[in-house]
């Protein structure tokens, strides 16, 4: 793997404070001095600031700029292979549909001194591998679409660049997975309702793309409608399935009961039952998927599968810290979901 062009800034200015090039007190380069020197980004520069700084070689004085420190006495080169720093990307920085991954994530890199960087997935469009590599050690990855940025990723699987995925198995390449047991969700909130009573369990859709998630949870409303005999079930092609045409297929199907895709379909499907002169649980009973902030908000609160975003947040950043350290790659992780009872199906 080449040498990041972060990391010959650093180790260049490094060698000047050492040997006294760059006195004590003096100024450092600025991050537009070194980026214009080296032609690289502003990010890349930085970055190499960014290391002296935790290295205690530099301070920096607001409105001024960066200027060298006393040097400390313990051996500044052998500290700089211990500096990490990670990127974390998620559809949305702040979404109600995905969990607070970072209760777990970072607790366990502050303990290993590896700083986490967060961002959105937009943080990759017109990024190259090198950029990535130049300006981070690793990437946790949270798979909202399995197809959006292959291409980026596969390069960095050529360069044995760590990359933890999350949510979603990308067959396509050899990165590990941490993940929710989907498949077991699906099964545990049909198995609820067939033990309230209900015969008829439909199966809601937000949208006519079912991601792998989706398609997981569906499958195991299937395995649980088969283990109790219960013939009907909802087609996954079915596009009336969705709250557009919910009282439609309602009437067709004398359907009692739902198991909604995720929260948000399950709150909105709540909504409209509502608006047309139905209460819950009295005349349906509804499960959503993940206990978003949201689902003990609503009235009733939401009966829902859980996810634990935390132990997922801390498995993937363990695994992260093991192939940082060892250059192992590590396993898949299936983390079991959580049955939470609320007030959207009959107590039983």
């Amino acid at each position: 793997m080449n040498q990041p062009l972060y990391k010959k800034i650093f180790l260049d200015l490094q060698a000047a404070i050492v040997d006294g090039t760059l006195p004590i007190d003096s100024q450092v380069p600025t991050e537009k001095e070194l980026s214009q020197k080296y032609q690289v980004s502003r990010i890349t520069s930085k970055r190499a600031l960014t290391e002296l700084e935790q290295l205690d070689m530099i301070y920096r004085v607001r409105g001024k700029g960066s200027f060298v420190k006393a040097l400390p006495k313990k051996d500044t080169t052998d500290s700089y292979k211990k500096i990490k720093r990670i990127l974390f990307l998620l559809p949305y920085l702040s979404d109600l549909s995905v969990g607070d991954f970072t209760k777990g994530l970072n607790p366990v890199m502050q303990e290993k001194e590896i700083e986490v960087m967060m961002s959105t997935l937009d943080f990759l469009h017109n990024k190259t591998t090198q950029m990535i590599m130049e300006e981070f050690d690793g990437l946790i990855y949270y798979a909202f679409d399995t197809e959006h940025h292959l291409d980026l990723l596969f390069e960095l699987s050529l360069k044995k660049f760590p990359v933890i995925v999350l949510d979603k198995k990308i067959y396509e390449l050899p990165f590990p997975t941490v993940l929710s047991d989907n498949f077991q969700g699906g099964v545990l909130a049909t198995s609820h309702l067939i033990q309230e009573g209900h015969q008829k369990i439909a199966y809601l859709f937000g949208t006519q793309t079912h991601p792998q998630s989706v398609r997981q949870r569906y499958l195991g409303y299937l395995e649980a409608l088969d283990h109790a005999a219960l013939p009907f079930h909802t087609a996954l092609d079915d596009k009336n399935a969705t709250i557009d045409a919910l009282l439609s297929y309602i009437q067709e199907h004398q359907v009692t009961a739902f198991v909604c895709e995720n929260d948000l379909v399950a709150i909105q499907t709540m909504n409209h039952l509502k608006q047309h002169g139905y209460n819950v649980p009295e005349d349906f009973s509804i499960i959503g998927f993940d206990d978003i902030q949201a689902a003990s908000l609503v009235d009733p609160p939401l009966t829902t599968i859980a996810q634990d975003f935390k132990q997922l947040g801390e498995l993937a950043g363990t695994k992260m810290i093991h192939w940082l350290e060892t250059s192992e790659v590590p396993a898949d992780s299936k983390y079991p979901v959580t049955f939470i009872q609320r007030y959207s199906t009959k107590e039983i």
